[in-house]
């Protein structure tokens, strides 16, 4: 009896022990969450760099906020002039998520290039803006491009753009500067939800409205479009782990919302 009694609370210690390891607390390190990164009230944590201008110089307003929304206004210029913009979020990262919604509202401002009607972009991985040239065009970057319907024609959005990189794309070293997306049009003023998953080095795939329309893989610093001359040549060939982000002025107004941003540990 006493014997059996034995077997039991052994048996009894061994079930509980398992039962123990099973159950692993949750590290609240490993927590993952959804973070807005725009207040929706002022530009805090952004900051403008704009071709043949200062870092910080928000040129003629291009980047305001109104009604809650980051918008690229024109309303102060009266030709483009080549003021390629982009606004860069205080912190530079590798393994995230980042999400917002997106619309092109309105007319181009005049002197836009043709190619730039409806354009403009998320930039990842980007340089250190405070490094940047005066008149240097785009950060060397890997650019999720963003594109708007012109009511006749099929255009794509969340396209690739590599300024100053290239990537692999279906295992092959692609060096093109423009990788189209399978994403349908938007045309007119709609909104249109873009999402992007970055895995430092490794893999980035774009989202439009909740569907994979692009994935590629090692992007790394390489090729041309951007006007830096041979500045970045030592670099050549090296992978691009991690950087800033931004959000793109080319000469069409566009609004932003709904920006936000998660970590992946």
């Amino acid at each position: 009896m006493k014997s059996n009694l034995i077997k039991i609370i052994c048996i009894l210690l061994i079930f509980s022990f398992t039962l123990s390891c099973k159950k692993k607390p949750e590290n609240p390190n490993t927590k993952t969450e959804w973070k807005s990164i725009f207040n929706g009230k002022d530009l805090e944590g952004w900051t403008p760099k704009i071709m043949g201008f200062e870092y910080g110089n928000n040129y003629k307003n291009t980047f305001i906020v109104e009604d809650g929304l980051l918008k690229v206004s024109y309303k102060a210029y009266d030709s483009f002039n080549n003021a390629f913009g982009h606004l860069f979020y205080k912190t530079p990262y590798s393994n995230y998520r980042f999400k917002m919604d997106y619309r092109f509202l309105g007319e181009q401002v005049a002197g836009g290039k043709a190619w730039a009607l409806r354009n403009s972009g998320i930039m990842i991985h980007c340089e250190d803006p405070k490094g940047m040239e005066l008149n240097q065009n785009f950060p060397v970057c890997i650019e999720v491009q963003l594109l708007g319907g012109n009511g006749i024609d099929e255009r794509s959005t969340g396209n690739l753009c590599t300024p100053g990189t290239n990537v692999f794309y279906n295992d092959t070293l692609v060096t093109q500067h423009i990788i189209k997306s399978s994403s349908k049009t938007y045309h007119g003023d709609q909104w249109v939800n873009v999402e992007i998953e970055v895995r430092n080095d490794s893999i980035i795939k774009h989202f439009i409205n909740g569907e994979e329309v692009l994935a590629y893989n090692k992007p790394h610093i390489g090729g041309g479009a951007v006007n830096t001359g041979d500045k970045w040549s030592p670099k050549e060939n090296e992978p691009l782990k991690s950087g800033y982000i931004s959000l793109q002025s080319e000469s069409h107004p566009v609004e932003f919302k709904n920006i936000k941003l998660m970590e992946l540990k």
